[in-house]
């Protein structure tokens, strides 16, 4: 699927209008110029029949100039344009187009190929549309500590950490396997699933973040609306994104339509192979009390599941301050 649509839409959009944007910004800058010294607006129009004159004394039509007259006549005019403009206070390029990426001259693609200027404004616009932009910015594999994890837990959590970064570096939206994250509050889930989140969009996928409290929220609210039967811009996504994060799963209710809910989206997502992860503080033996077996034999045999050991690290680092 690669870049959100709404997302690709609104930055191609975005580009379509920023190279006009940048030569009516520097035609204004001219006019004024021009309003400002006469002598440069006379200059100007002179430079503008350059072409002409080169074009026709190609052809051998103008034998009155011949190309190398007409190159010198340009140079002493840009040279004196330059110097009026110094001497006014004004910088020789004033009137310049400046784009903000000289290399696509701020239309997106080079050749076709889509610019790393559009590429990270996708990257960002992916990252605001994620569901959680505060924590990716603030949480990566690079800053998270193994610090607070000690012997067999170090262990397990480091061994997490490179499998969760392969994972993210090899990320497919049609192969990769969903996961199923457990372990206690403060363990370094979030972290690690922010961390996996920036890294899959920045190689161009469509992520979507959600609490279980808020999904299954949005699908109750869905199914008492009047026009339920209508299309759901934010409900379509939980199914059609690439890589779909469902955090703190058990938090919500749990009731007969959570549990039809959660069962239609991850087998859905199974069936069409797309990943999910899931991150629960709940025990495998809670997961199998509080949710039906379809839903446990579909996390359990068909997720990889991640334990997360160790001691509370937000209550670590309170203790410290």
């Amino acid at each position: 699927m690669g870049y959100n649509r709404s997302v690709y839409k609104k930055i191609y959009d975005e580009y379509s209008h920023k190279y006009l944007k940048a030569r009516e910004r520097a035609d204004l800058r001219r006019r004024e110029l021009h309003a400002a010294l006469p002598e440069v607006a006379k200059i100007d129009r002179e430079l503008s029949l350059t072409g002409l004159e080169v074009f026709a004394a190609s052809l051998g039509t103008d034998q009155r100039v011949s190309l190398d007259e007409i190159r010198a006549k340009n140079l002493l005019l840009q040279k004196r344009r330059a110097e009026l403009l110094t001497e006014a206070g004004y910088p020789e390029d004033y009137s310049d187009v400046k784009y903000d990426c000289p290399a696509c001259a701020d239309t997106g693609f080079v050749e076709n190929t889509m610019c790393a200027c559009m590429r990270e404004a996708l990257v960002l616009a992916g990252i605001e549309n994620s569901g959680f932009s505060s924590l990716i910015r603030e949480q990566s594999f690079e800053n998270f500590s193994l610090d607070y994890y000690t012997g067999n837990a170090a262990k397990t959590m480091r061994e997490n950490v490179e499998y969760l970064t392969a994972y993210a570096d090899s990320f497919d939206e049609k192969s990769s396997a969903s996961i199923l994250m457990i372990g206690g509050t403060g363990l370094g889930k979030t972290h690690l699933s922010s961390a996996l989140a920036k890294r899959v969009i920045e190689r161009g996928d469509d992520v979507f973040y959600t609490s279980s409290t808020d999904l299954f929220s949005h699908f109750e609210t869905q199914r008492f609306k009047s026009y339920a039967n209508e299309p759901d811009e934010l409900i379509e996504r939980y199914f059609e994104c690439d890589f779909l994060i469902i955090d703190d799963l058990g938090t919500e209710v749990i009731n007969q339509f959570s549990v039809s809910t959660l069962y239609n989206l991850i087998n859905d997502r199974l069936c069409r192979k797309k990943p999910t992860l899931i991150s629960t503080n709940l025990s495998t033996a809670e997961i199998q009390k509080k949710y039906s077996d379809r839903i446990m034999s579909r996390l359990l045999g068909e997720y990889r599941l991640i334990k997360f050991e160790g001691n509370d690290v937000r209550a670590q680092k309170l203790m410290k301050r």
